[in-house]
């Protein structure tokens, strides 16, 4: 059974479970194609695929792209859907963080893609200045794109994979009072990573993906890499921000690092 769909920009997502028709798709895209401003339907499978995250998707209706701009929270955002990996439905998510961002925090966002976080806080918080660390080259074309549509000078963006990035950080003794990880559904936490950068006192919002039943988990997996880094947490707290699959969610955990 088909899921709904998202609007990106111009382009309307149906998001295809594997069990679905494409037949249904396309009598649902037949509909969606007479909504006020939206140029391309196209339909996703619902696994991505690589460490990029990348998925597959197919135009079944309207303009071959996959390429748009994306407004949300006051700023636009720039991307090629095939390319990178982004979610219109993290939106709230991203604004909740920006607000949660003090004057003068130095913040580093992992994993920052076409930059819809790292932009949102340069946008709705007086941070004083923002790394973003971002492995794929197409989403930091994106990304630089995006500053400059954006007119925001307070982001430094780094190309590379987050380890190696990190590691770099560390040698220059480089510390960051929030640290923002909106991580990819993948086995590595990235905790040690994040740790190693984190001043005394640094404030921590970590997604993780879990079944319903296993939510408690995520709080146990985060303090079983503090006790081994001789770190502590604090201020602990948890909330679902989406569902991915059913019983299945992301979550993001909000704590602060001692």
């Amino acid at each position: 059974m088909i899921r709904g769909f998202d609007i990106i920009g111009k382009i309307a997502v149906i998001n295809l479970p594997l069990s679905s028709q494409l037949s249904e798709a396309k009598k649902l895209a037949s509909k969606i194609i007479k909504l006020k401003n939206i140029e391309t339907v196209a339909v996703k499978n619902e696994k991505f695929k690589g460490r990029l995250r990348k998925a597959s998707y197919r135009v079944i209706v309207g303009k071959k792209t996959l390429e748009t701009v994306h407004k949300e929270n006051g700023y636009s955002i720039k991307l090629n859907l095939s390319k990178v990996y982004f979610s219109p439905r993290l939106a709230s998510d991203r604004l909740e963080i920006a607000g949660q961002v003090r004057k003068g925090e130095r913040v580093l966002v992992m994993f920052a893609g076409v930059l819809p976080y790292a932009l949102c806080i340069a946008k709705h918080s007086k941070a004083s200045n923002i790394v973003a660390i971002e492995i794929n080259r197409t989403a930091v074309k994106y990304a630089l794109e995006n500053l400059k549509i954006n007119k925001v000078s307070n982001v430094k963006l780094m190309q590379g994979d987050v380890k190696r990035v990190a590691k770099q950080f560390a040698r220059k003794k480089e510390k960051f009072d929030r640290i923002v990880m909106p991580r990819p559904q993948l086995k590595d936490l990235f905790l040690v990573e994040a740790f190693m950068l984190a001043r005394k006192g640094c404030k921590m919002n970590f997604h993780d993906f879990v079944k319903e039943n296993e939510i408690p988990l995520t709080r146990k997996k985060i303090e079983k890499e503090a006790k081994r880094e001789g770190r502590k947490i604090k201020s602990f707290s948890l909330k679902k921000i989406g569902e991915i699959a059913p019983h299945k969610y992301r979550v993001r955990a909000d704590f602060v690092l001692y």
